[in-house]
């Protein structure tokens, strides 16, 4: 970034820092060498908050509730309408709480039924387990009863979910206790308080009070769950066989795990985000008390599981199976909703350039959901298939399988992966063809120059594959319609058959039911198939840097955003990267009276923008911006239309004393910001630049030119010069009374994980 290998560290830590090179690491200190308005280059780092050490790599099990998280931020713009922000909020909340129960009832299916109920009650299965025997029900020992093995067995999922507690507790301490400035920031008691953008409220980049009540939440409905598959089965026995006292208390505990739900329900929904004002404050009675009851009932759950009953035998699957069937509901019902509200938000501010008519965030929240199923159906599918030896999970003759729903679920993958081969040859198709008619466009930019077939066909595909980008949400679109109305074909065919697809249709026409074999047995390969691939990601990533940064780099986008809807979700840099910036650019200028101009490529772009959205007004006059590369408007903007959407980004350009864009037209991620001259500012987009800048050889580019698409803008003539231009934009410095520090900087910010 800085173009030179003398560098040293001037502010920051070893996560994220502000570089200079060595002979500029005391330039306000020598004003005499930049008499000429050279400025003076800085880089900040950010690429260790992303693709730091290896272990972060496991963050890809968290998907699901960091996909969820991006939904919350997906709505359309709305005013006078907070009422259905708050509703939309609300629901995606929910959707984000049904995740984090489904991962759980996963863990418990896997540690609690599979193995402890089906595999140690079945004489076959812990013959061939010998690490079962102790808990075998032929051995007739202490924990050879169901609920003692259930006991023992909730140890695991018991400890996933503290496991999740204690990484989102220390994840927001590393990278998100980072406050930003407070003095004069506009928003801040100010009269403009209520007009200043999202991204500038002072309380954007903070959301301590509400990332603890989420997290005490789920933990405790992770806890809560838990307790009621230990506790469940055994309350379902006593209602059966036992006396009168052990039915009292085995409703009793139901019922505290009832009320403990509604608790956990409330505390969800009751309030979102406070971005008007840094909001310090914490809920600590529920902070405190909710997780710790919560362990409370599950001790107790425990207790009761394991009272001795000599009679209890397990046999089929675990009771309360119907788990998964009620999940799946709830979650498809809040979805709808979740449609119908962000509808009626996109009918009161319509724009064309909106993913989806406003439907991104139900769509996201959909693939949430969809990605949840394959995580947990992959890991019962994958164990379940362990433990019952070759034949497919439930259809053996002593059959060990997870619930029906689930074989469901993954019989439909199949289905899915062929409807999508027909947009995946459309897209294919369109690709080819819209680079045969951009060849003689090509070639008439570069006007002057001999034609080279080969050269102008390679331009014209890189050109033609950048506009895939743009087909992205029609994807996501027909991905999350497939998926709902196949996982609701999924929820009745296992209610109505309660039988796995296997055996739902023996006996109909041979087609047919092998149809259905066929189905299921590749979708329990392919569900499983599913998340050993996300295992295997994170552990390559752990030991191979490069394949670290490429999962850092998608890791992005996606945790850009602070957690507002999943405490589980990985942590967001933005929260650490912002106020690192703001403090940095509200500091120097308020010490030295100079001027500056932050430069940021692809996701350094959003960081930049967001920064400055923080600024004082006073900073903010002082400041040019620079974005290359930048998927501002065409991916933030078409997303995230109420943060980044034509309003906002149009605002950002009046703020700025000036600000300057640039893309090419070969570049996948980044584009134009589409924001029009305004009074004396002149359009922000540059016109594209052309890629390759070279066409053909000359005798200063004896060799081929690269096609750059998303990368080396600097190396472009065009950056230089527009940076000065900037430069000379802005207002002189400020003179200060001891001593005069007159210096000009420039600061850069990389949109790229490996720094």
């Amino acid at each position: 970034m800085l173009d030179d290998p003398r560098t040293v560290r001037v502010t920051g830590d070893e996560t994220a820092a502000i570089y200079r090179r060595t002979v500029d690491q005391h330039a306000e200190e020598e004003p005499e060498r930049f008499a000429d308005g050279r400025p003076v280059p800085e880089a900040y780092c950010w690429c260790n908050l992303t693709s730091g050490n290896g272990s972060r790599a496991l963050w890809l099990l968290l998907l699901p509730f960091m996909v969820v998280n991006l939904a919350h931020w997906m709505r359309p713009p709305a005013e006078r309408q907070a009422a259905a922000v708050r509703l939309y909020g609300v629901l995606v909340r929910l959707v984000a709480l049904s995740l984090t129960v489904l991962l759980t009832a996963a863990a418990c299916e896997v540690a609690l039924d599979l193995t402890a109920w089906q595999c140690a009650g079945s004489a076959r299965c812990a013959e061939e387990r010998s690490w079962l025997g102790f808990m075998s029900a032929v051995q007739g020992g202490w924990w050879s009863q169901p609920g003692r093995r259930l006991a023992l067995a909730a140890l695991v999922p018991a400890a996933l979910v503290g496991l999740l507690w204690y990484l989102s507790n220390r994840t927001w301490s590393a990278y998100e206790a980072q406050r930003p400035p407070r003095e004069g920031l506009d928003g801040d008691g100010g009269p403009d308080r209520k007009l200043r953008p999202a991204l500038g409220r002072p309380g954007f980049w903070y959301g301590r009070r509400l990332v603890a009540r989420l997290r005490a939440a789920h933990t405790a409905a992770g806890f809560l769950t838990v307790a009621a598959a230990v506790g469940g089965a055994a309350a379902r026995h006593d209602r059966e066989a036992a006396g009168p006292a052990r039915e009292a208390l085995g409703w009793t505990l139901e019922g505290a795990l009832f009320v403990g739900a509604v608790v956990v329900t409330w505390v969800v929904c009751r309030r979102g985000r406070s971005e008007k004002r840094l909001d310090n404050r914490l809920d600590r009675t529920v902070v405190t008390w909710l997780p710790g009851a919560s362990i409370a009932l599950l001790v107790l759950a425990v207790l009761y599981a394991a009272w001795s009953r000599p009679g209890w035998r397990s046999t089929g699957t675990l009771p309360g199976d119907a788990t998964f069937s009620v999940i799946t509901l709830a979650q498809g019902v809040l979805v709808l909703t979740l449609t119908v509200v962000a509808r009626r938000l996109y009918r009161r501010a319509p724009h064309t350039r909106t993913v989806l008519h406003g439907l991104g965030g139900p769509a996201t929240a959909m693939l949430a959901c969809a990605l949840g199923g394959v995580m947990s159906g992959g890991v019962a599918q994958r164990v379940a298939d362990w433990l019952d030896g070759p034949a497919t999970p439930g259809t053996g003759e002593d059959p060990i399988g997870p619930p029906v729903l689930l074989s469901w679920q993954a019989s439909v993958i199949p289905v899915l992966l062929l409807l999508l081969l027909v947009p995946a040859a459309v897209l294919a198709v369109r690709t080819a063809l819209a680079a045969r008619r951009l060849a003689p466009v090509v070639e008439a930019e570069y006007e002057g120059e001999k034609p080279d077939s080969v050269r102008t066909r390679r331009i014209a595909a890189t050109r033609a594959r950048a506009a895939l980008t743009d087909a992205a949400p029609v994807i996501a679109g027909i991905v999350s319609g497939a998926t709902l109305l196949l996982g609701a074909g999924a929820l009745v065919g296992a209610w109505v058959s309660e039988t796995v697809p296997g055996k739902a249709f023996t006996g109909r026409h041979p087609f047919v039911e092998g149809a259905a074999e066929s189905a299921q047995a590749l979708g329990s390969w392919l569900i499983g198939f599913g998340f050993i691939l996300f295992v295997t990601w994170g552990r390559r990533a752990y030991k191979d840097a490069s394949a670290r940064r490429t999962i850092g780099i998608l890791w992005d986008v996606g945790t850009f955003w602070p957690r507002a809807a999943h405490p589980f979700a990985p942590p967001c840099y933005a929260e650490r990267a912002v106020p690192d910036l703001a403090w940095r650019m509200s500091s120097w200028t308020g010490r030295t009276g100079g001027r500056l101009v932050i430069s940021g490529h692809s996701q350094g772009s959003v960081l930049a923008a967001a920064a400055v959205w923080q600024l004082p007004a006073g900073t903010r006059r002082r400041v040019a911006l620079l974005t290359y590369g930048s998927p501002l408007e065409r991916l933030y903007g078409r997303w995230f239309p109420a943060y980044f959407g034509p309003r906002p980004l149009a605002a950002l350009h009046r703020e700025l004393h000036c600000w300057r864009n640039l893309w090419r037209r070969t570049d996948p991620i980044g584009g134009p910001v589409i924001v029009p001259a305004e009074g004396d500012k002149p359009e922000v987009d540059h016109k594209a630049l052309r890629d390759p800048v070279v066409y053909g050889r000359t005798h200063e580019h004896p060799l081929p030119e690269p096609i750059l698409g998303h990368g080396d803008y600097q190396a472009d003539p065009v950056f230089a010069k527009e940076r000065t231009i900037l430069l000379d934009r802005l207002p002189p410095a400020l003179p200060l009374p001891v001593p005069p520090q007159r210096s000009e900087n420039t600061q850069g910010s990389s949109g790229r994980s490996s720094g």
